[in-house]
């Protein structure tokens, strides 16, 4: 799904650009009568969030490899596979960013689509964004599932003596067979999804949102933590080139998160002055 609308999304970037036969704006001077530098800065930093937010998959990268059977050894194909879906994701996202940036300039919109979304072909942006929502649903429920099973193992342990919570009912469904259900867990994942959708609605600055939550679980999560695991597993000598080299590395991250978390704040404080619930403006 993201290799669909990644790659509509890169074909008609292309094609305004060669519409309009030159490149929009610049990479350090800002377009008058559009934004500021200031404002550039902070957007800039605000997309590093959002990249950022892409490669924070280390929250399901146990569960993926789980899914893996062996052999060979699932850390090594967990191993190939990271390293292909990283270059991959690297090659499409930088390819679209740019490319929106020489179609749009200084009004790039945060979702590239909607800079194309009330011209013609109709039909092309409606199966991109239809792309769009399947590969959310989709991975709204991988990135729940470790949340989902942390909740309720703990209430297991909390109350193990609850019906409510431990008890599983079989249903039968046609075609399937029988299916257990837990009243906690439809109470409770119906509860949590109905909630996060409502909070989604009610904050329309989709994209400050998750450039700040990417830059809050990026350096942590995904620099930090590897770097210090690897670093004990291997016994890397502390002031060695390569103990050196890591740590240049988680540090130069930091700053990236520091830097996109500010930016994103600043996108969120400004989207607020506008603010209007349920409502969203392209």
């Amino acid at each position: 799904m993201s290799f669909t609308y990644s790659t509509i999304g890169l074909g008609l970037g292309i094609a305004k650009v060669v519409e309009v036969g030159h490149f929009r704006g610049s990479v350090t001077e800002a377009t008058i009568g559009t934004v500021i530098k200031a404002e550039k800065i902070w957007d800039t930093f605000q997309a590093l969030g959002n990249i950022a937010f892409a490669y924070s998959y280390s929250l399901i990268l146990i569960e993926i490899q789980d899914t893996i059977k062996s052999p060979p050894a699932e850390n090594k194909t967990m191993k190939k596979a990271t390293l292909v879906g990283v270059v991959t994701t690297t090659v499409f996202y930088m390819l679209c960013g740019c490319m929106g940036y020489a179609a749009f300039g200084d009004s790039a919109p945060g979702n590239l689509l909607t800079g194309f979304g009330f011209y013609n072909p109709f039909w092309l942006i409606d199966i991109a964004n239809a792309a769009i929502v399947i590969h959310l649903v989709g991975a709204y429920q991988v990135f729940c599932q470790p949340l989902f099973a942390f909740i309720e193992g703990w209430s297991e342990k909390k109350w193990p003596d609850s019906d409510f919570i431990n008890r599983e009912y079989a249903v039968a469904i046609p075609f399937y067979g029988p299916y257990k259900a837990n009243l906690f867990r439809l109470v409770w994942r119906t509860v949590f999804v109905v909630t996060t959708t409502l909070i989604s609605m009610l904050l329309p600055f989709f994209n400050y949102v998750v450039g700040l939550l990417g830059a809050v679980a990026f350096w942590p999560l995904t620099v930090y933590f590897p770097v210090t695991m690897y670093i004990a597993q291997n016994k890397i000598r502390r002031w060695s080139s390569k103990w050196v080299a890591m740590q240049i590395l988680s540090v130069v991250c930091l700053a990236v998160s520091i830097a996109a978390a500010t930016g994103s704040i600043v996108g969120v404080v400004k989207a607020l002055k506008v603010y209007k619930p349920f409502q969203t403006t392209y």
